[in-house]
């Protein structure tokens, strides 16, 4: 398994030069985030992943999760690491002070659960459904509620989930089955069957929350009916703590393909007890509080794994000796030369650092837009970041997985056989990035919402936010001396970005089908332009620091060099995304469904 190193000399260039995340701190009145403060966070959280959790990552993923009479056992560690991590304030660290958080802001949250996710993903998965199930309970529960469970969930005592996925339906949660019962002391009896639960069963807090979904006995049909409740494992005693054991049991855990030590459980429904959380037939409202939180910490998931997979591959590829350079020896004094040396392999070396720190700049990016959306005192700003946010969450849920999956794949091959052997652990790495693009919302689903709801739901509006971002800072850069070339590139694209949507709106006024058919190549042709500005930000960030003597040349000249190759090998793939987004549904659609049968 790669030794994880958490990456802080990137993380405090987009900290620090690109966003100067401390001036936005200051807008935002956070004044506890002092540089001095986020640095210490920073420190002492990538020690708690270097030391604590990358060392389980491997054991945790050959031991699993064990199932028995209803009990799920997380891997030998797990338990307490999660009881360090508690008792650390980690839980707290972006959470209302209200109820025992530590108040600042949730980019920093974000920057910890970077580190988190590639030191071990299977273990974050237990903190990050419970910052989920704390954010939907803090935007729509009672005072009683936020009070009642907030404060043991910021405490790390209690974790949360989030119950959707029914065995019939997936996407389709119009369809569900599990009901809920208006009882006389205002309670709701819930009946039904979850699957596909992540940490809905373990052993390393005191109760479990559930957020489920269910439908009242009069709801109307379709999400319209659709409401949320809180279902706890164990019912809130006179005190508050957790008492009698309410009518909810694990059925069983799935045996996955990946991120085995996250226990993924059918969770059944007995008439459990539960509490409106949020209005009646409004649960899908209250839901993508928490979905929207889930879809960004996936996308993010796509940058720990890419980062932990590039980490193993550097290292292995200046060791591992293999033949000569075809431009001559450059090792001679070995019987071959370290495998860097060859450029197939400096091209998939270059492809993850590429996509890493662009997609790490836009994971970047868009915590800045949290912060303001929750911080400022200034209502449009707050509408413009949450526009913006609304446009980029399923971008960076499915291009930075998507990218993410290709980036460990090559971390793998980078290794030969060896990548393919378990001891390795790269190969764990691919296993464990797989479900990212299927979860929360498969990347299909997300290519839709972006270009149905998002872009033509908004009549442009949303992709007009961003995309005049990219226009002003093209206009500003035009005539850069080193970037020049690549702004133009760029201020093409955004033009294409454009004609693109227009072109499909238009032909979707007369056949539906071509928004389904033209998503996922909109979807990814998006994402690449959005990593195209940020690279160029990064570049010309880099351009001045050199230019001004900063030190660290080699720091930055491997902006500029990784900007050149994300321009000229990466970036032209928008090409076969636009042609085939504008290819139409014909060549989709034409072939009758019969067709398909063995």
């Amino acid at each position: 398994m790669p030794e994880y190193k958490a990456p802080l000399r990137d993380m405090r260039f987009l900290i620090d030069d690109v966003f100067d995340f401390h001036g936005s701190y200051a807008a935002l009145g956070a004044s506890d985030a002092t540089p001095d403060m986020v640095g210490a966070i920073l420190e002492e959280g990538a020690k708690f992943c270097e030391q604590v959790l990358a060392p389980l990552n491997r054991s945790g993923d050959e031991e699993e999760c064990q199932f028995e009479n209803g009990v799920v056992t997380t891997p030998r560690g797990f338990k307490e690491a999660f009881a360090q991590y508690a008792e650390g304030g980690w839980m707290g660290l972006a959470a209302d002070p209200s109820y025992g958080g530590q108040g600042l802001p949730h980019s920093l949250g974000l920057l910890i659960s970077e580190m988190v996710g590639a030191s071990n993903t299977s273990w974050g998965m237990y903190p990050g459904l419970t910052h989920g199930a704390m954010s939907a309970i803090h935007a729509h529960g009672t005072q009683e509620q936020k009070q009642a469970y907030l404060t043991r969930m910021t405490a790390g005592r209690w974790t949360g989930t989030m119950c959707l996925t029914e065995a019939h339906c997936g996407t389709d949660l119009g369809i569900i089955k599990t009901r809920a019962v208006p009882q006389a002391d205002g309670s709701y009896a819930v009946t039904g069957s979850k699957i596909f639960i992540s940490a809905g069963e373990h052993d390393m807090s005191e109760n479990i929350v559930h957020l489920v979904l269910a439908k009242l006995p009069d709801a109307p049909a379709g999400t319209k009916g659709i409401s949320l409740f809180i279902v706890p494992k164990f019912l809130p005693d006179a005190q508050g703590e957790a008492g009698e054991r309410n009518a909810v049991s694990c059925g069983s855990i799935e045996h996955k393909m990946g991120i085995k030590a996250s226990a993924t459980c059918v969770i059944n429904f007995d008439n459990a007890k539960g509490f409106l959380i949020g209005e009646a037939n409004k649960g899908l409202n209250c839901m993508f509080t928490m979905m929207n939180h889930a879809r960004l910490g996936t996308g993010m998931q796509g940058l720990c794994l890419g980062e932990t997979s590039f980490q193993g591959a550097i290292k292995y590829a200046n060791e591992r000796l293999q033949m000569r350079a075809l431009s001559g020896p450059k090792a001679p004094d070995k019987p071959a030369d370290p495998i860097i040396v060859h450029p197939d392999v400096r091209r998939m070396l270059l492809t993850m650092k590429a996509f890493n720190e662009g997609n790490r700049a836009l994971a970047y990016f868009t915590a800045q837009l949290l912060d303001i959306a929750h911080l400022s005192a200034d209502a449009g700003q707050r509408e413009e970041a949450e526009n913006l946010l609304a446009f980029l969450t399923p971008i960076c849920k499915a291009f930075m997985t998507e990218t993410g999956l290709e980036v460990t794949n090559h971390g793998m091959q980078v290794f030969g056989g060896h990548g393919f052997i378990r001891e390795w652990g790269m190969e764990q790495l691919v296993r464990d990035c797989r479900i990212a693009p299927i979860y929360e919302g498969t990347n299909g689903i997300q290519a839709l919402d972006l270009l149905g709801r998002k872009v033509l739901g908004s009549q442009g509006k949303l992709l007009k936010g961003f995309s005049k971002i990219v226009h002003k800072f093209c206009q500003a850069q035009a005539e850069h001396s080193q970037l020049k070339g690549y702004v133009g590139q760029l201020a093409a694209l955004n033009q294409q970005w454009g004609e693109l949507t227009q072109k499909i709106g238009l032909a979707a006024m007369n056949n539906p089908d071509e928004v389904g058919a033209a998503s996922v190549d909109y979807l990814m042709f998006s994402g690449y332009v959005i990593l195209g500005y940020f690279w160029l930000r990064m570049a010309l960030v880099a351009q001045d620091k050199l230019a001004a003597g900063a030190g660290e040349a080699a720091f930055y000249q491997a902006k500029l060099a990784t900007c050149e190759f994300y321009f000229k090998r990466l970036l032209p793939r928008t090409a076969a995304h636009l042609a085939a987004a504008e290819a139409g549904s014909a060549c989709m659609m034409g072939l009758p469904a019969e067709h398909f049968a063995l």
